[in-house]
């Protein structure tokens, strides 16, 4: 009789983007994996009148390698004020504590920067059908960057594709990162290791508004 039964052949499946992600995280540099771990920059805040000046600016955006137009757009968000760039630096209008600045920069690099699975900062944004996308270089992971979601995206998420679920979808295209494209009920639906044509057993890992990210489960 064999040992190996359908049930423990399909968890095996099921698990096997993780596993990948695991053997990619076991080969990184003992030194990096374990002991490196990536520190935020220091902001250099100085008020001056009615003004505040994040010094470091241009120097803080380097070091997470993301764009100062980008990162300065979500600070001026999230603190609720008008600024702008000035040469290496940004004056805010306003007093604003530099704990408040800080925080506000570590949001930023958790969101936009730190990998989920191995978090480490080695990540670029790529764009998938006007969705931001965080892909990993040193473990190779990839995930939706959250957003508010209207009400109608959130319902529609709710009624047809639903994170855990299994469905069963044609492979139409190839995104740019080289992962397999499906549709279904207005979602697109990415999917690792699959080609075009290749019709699949999908089980959903995760979703944001109309984008969703799936693994194959071997039948």
């Amino acid at each position: 009789m064999s040992e190996n039964s359908p049930d423990s052949e399909e968890d095996n499946s099921y698990n096997d983007y993780d596993s990948l992600l695991n053997q990619a995280k076991d080969n990184l540099p003992e030194e990096i994996s374990e002991h490196d771990r990536f520190e935020i920059p220091e902001v250099d805040i100085l008020q001056e009148g009615n003004t505040t000046i994040f010094k470091n600016f241009t120097d803080v955006a380097d070091k997470i390698n993301r764009s100062p137009e980008k990162f300065l757009k979500f600070l001026l968000g999230e603190l609720g004020t008008a600024g702008e760039k000035e040469n290496d630096r940004v004056v805010f209008k306003g007093k604003i504590s530099p704990r408040k600045i800080r925080g506000k920069v570590e949001d930023y690099v958790e969101k936009f920067v730190l990998c989920s699975e191995c978090g480490r900062p080695d990540t670029r944004l790529v764009k998938e059908n006007r969705i931001d996308i965080i892909k990993c270089d040193a473990c190779g992971a990839h995930r939706p960057i959250k957003g508010k979601q209207t009400k109608s995206s959130a319902s529609q998420g709710s009624e047809d594709v639903k994170e855990g679920e299994i469905y069963e979808l044609m492979i139409q295209d190839i995104g740019k990162e080289g992962d397999g494209v499906a549709k279904r009920a207005g979602y697109t639906i990415y999917v690792p290791g699959t080609t075009k044509g290749d019709k699949v057993k999908v089980r959903i890992k995760n979703t944001t508004g109309n984008l969703a990210f799936g693994s194959v489960v071997e039948s």
